[in-house]
């Protein structure tokens, strides 16, 4: 009875749709995986819907102008301003108020599905960026507009973005570089009722395939405050996609199926105002 008990457990997996809150579909992508497989990839791994956002932003268009493709697939799609031109932006977008323009630019625009909804994904290398002109400046125009910002950076960078812009809705990248304590997290959370962490590449998240007790505990004690993603930042994400949300599925089927819908699908569809799946 133990033995099949724990062959239950081993094997229960979460089955409701995904929100995956960090996607990319950058330049290098197009050609390697088409419209057609980046689609079929999420379909196939019960992905309901997805933030794009993409260096340079014309992989956002792409995916939020195929309604058509995407309706057929079951994906909605929320587009995000990406700051990245180049790869050189990744460095320098901080000092750069010609970021602003083109984020102005683009807000402006917006896409065939609809106005973009957040900023981001954008890095800070050192959390002494996060007081930068052009980084200031967008956060403030965050919070004026009700844009999500997506910001990949450590835990003193949050504190400093949040400065900026207190009731701007931020989601955490990784839930921090470098393995943030969860100790750390959990008071970030608790300072910061509109920060949400992102759970992709999130170090410590399982111990031996398993969820770890801290963060079983987090996932209980927040539950509105998590979500999950992919990152698919190189094309070798692309080609693991089915697999990296099949392991998602995995740890979100060791919680309460509540909590697991929530973190996998909940979370990120009340975010962006999407209808229950």
């Amino acid at each position: 009875m133990l033995l099949g008990v724990g062959a239950a457990m081993a094997q229960a997996r979460y089955d409701g749709p995904l929100f995956d809150a960090h996607l990319h579909y950058n330049d290098e992508a197009w050609q390697a995986h088409p419209l057609p497989d980046v689609l079929g990839r999420m379909q196939r791994s019960g992905v309901r819907a997805i933030v794009a956002n993409s260096r340079p932003n014309d992989g956002t268009r792409t995916l939020a102008d195929a309604r058509e493709q995407a309706a057929a697939a079951g994906v909605t799609v929320v587009p995000f301003v990406r700051l990245y031109r180049n790869r050189n932006d990744y460095v320098t977008w901080h000092l750069d108020p010609s970021i602003v323009t083109m984020v102005e630019s683009e807000l402006a625009r917006g896409t065939a599905a609809g106005p973009y909804r957040g900023l981001g994904e954008f890095h800070l290398y050192d959390s002494a960026f996060a007081d930068n002109p052009t980084a200031r400046t967008l956060m403030r125009l965050a919070e004026a507009r009700d844009l999500v910002v997506l910001a990949h950076c450590d835990d003193v960078a949050i504190e400093k973005l949040l400065a900026h812009a207190p009731k701007a809705k931020l989601i955490w990248a990784h839930t921090g570089i470098g393995g943030v304590p969860a100790a750390r997290v959990r008071e970030l959370l608790q300072r910061h009722p509109t920060l949400v962490g992102e759970l992709s590449y999130r170090p410590g998240l399982t111990d031996d395939g398993r969820l770890a007790a801290e963060w079983r505990q987090l996932f209980t004690d927040f539950p509105q405050r998590f979500v999950v993603g992919s990152d698919t930042w190189v094309n070798g994400r692309w080609q693991q996609y089915e697999a990296l949300m099949d392991e998602a599925r995995r740890w979100l089927g060791e919680l309460p199926a509540p909590l697991a819908r929530r973190i996998g699908w909940d979370n990120g569809a009340a975010l962006f105002g999407l209808a229950a799946r």
